[in-house]
């Protein structure tokens, strides 16, 4: 299969599922039409050589206010150093790198930071980039935080590398780097095609009905840490993160998931584990009620 085509089997195979999982079982999402022909390019180069703008903010600000279109932000090979935030009302946007080793963005919060308010961050603020809009689209771009490996355990060490807190995103090449709580899949429906994350503390975590397809996970703690922490509060939820021809790697003890909610659900199918995984799996999160509601798999 050539380039192209591949590339297109996808961008199909997501629009699909987004079509699949807007359907009557997932009817509490509101269904929506999807932009997929491009109304406007935007390029974004650090080095101020050929871009429209010279960070990826000031290009996300260009966006138009409440915009209906597929908007594509091209972003030049380059390390960004930037807080990023996607308000609600720039939904269609398309952030395309040059390659996941080549365009990357980060930044180093942490969760007791403290923010503009004067007050600690917390863990939903000290993302990298928030992704609060609808139809997100992220390609062949690494999101990273940068701050420290903490210990096991350690309080107020979240540094989330990207939040994304709205419906019907999708992420394909691109890397999360972090440590503690990396990814946050806030809520939403979410689609990773052939993503790499790493961490070690609860690095994949949040409320989202998301499907990673032949992703990465990699573990670098050197004691012990859990790959996901599913924050499902109640048998009505439909949410749950879903694993298939996954990869698992790294080093320490790994748990495969805390159930961070009463009725967490994290399955794994046709996934590789490295023997790093803790014989039991699974941790309660100190609640053993919990263990009466999990779905595992």
């Amino acid at each position: 299969m050539s380039k192209n085509n591949r590339k297109r089997a996808v961008e199909d195979g997501y629009l699909n599922w987004i079509k699949r999982m807007g359907s009557s079982p997932h009817s509490q999402f509101d269904k929506e039409e999807n932009k997929v022909k491009i109304c406007l390019n935007i390029t974004v180069d650090k080095k101020r050589k050929f871009g429209d703008y010279f960070t990826i903010q000031k290009a996300v600000d260009s966006v138009p206010i409440v915009n209906h279109c597929r908007v594509v932000i091209h972003v030049y090979p380059g390390l960004y150093r930037e807080k990023i935030d996607i308000p609600p009302t720039k939904a269609y946007i398309s952030l395309v790198g040059a390659g996941a080793d080549k365009t990357i963005i980060e930044w180093s919060d942490t969760a007791e930071q403290m923010g503009p308010s004067g007050r600690p961050l917390g863990t939903f603020g000290s993302a990298t980039i928030a992704i609060n809009s609808e139809y997100f689209i992220a390609k062949n771009i690494t999101f990273k935080n940068k701050a420290p490996l903490p210990p096991s355990g350690a309080l107020g060490k979240q540094a989330v590398a990207l939040r994304i807190s709205a419906d019907a995103a999708a992420f394909i090449g691109c890397k999360f780097i972090g440590a503690q709580d990396t990814l946050y899949d806030h809520i939403g429906r979410h689609y990773f095609k052939e993503c790499y994350i790493e961490g070690s503390v609860d690095f994949i975590f949040g409320d989202g009905l998301s499907l990673y397809d032949g992703c990465h996970l990699h573990a670098i703690t050197n004691s012990y840490g859990a790959l996901t922490a599913q924050k499902r509060e109640s048998m009505l939820e439909e949410t749950g993160f879903s694993f298939i021809n996954c990869k698992v790697t790294g080093s320490g003890a790994l748990y495969l998931g805390r159930a961070w909610g009463t009725f967490s659900r994290v399955v794994f199918a046709y996934t590789y584990m490295d023997k790093i995984i803790t014989p039991k799996g699974w941790y309660n999160w100190g609640d053993k009620n919990r263990e009466m509601y999990v779905l595992k798999s």
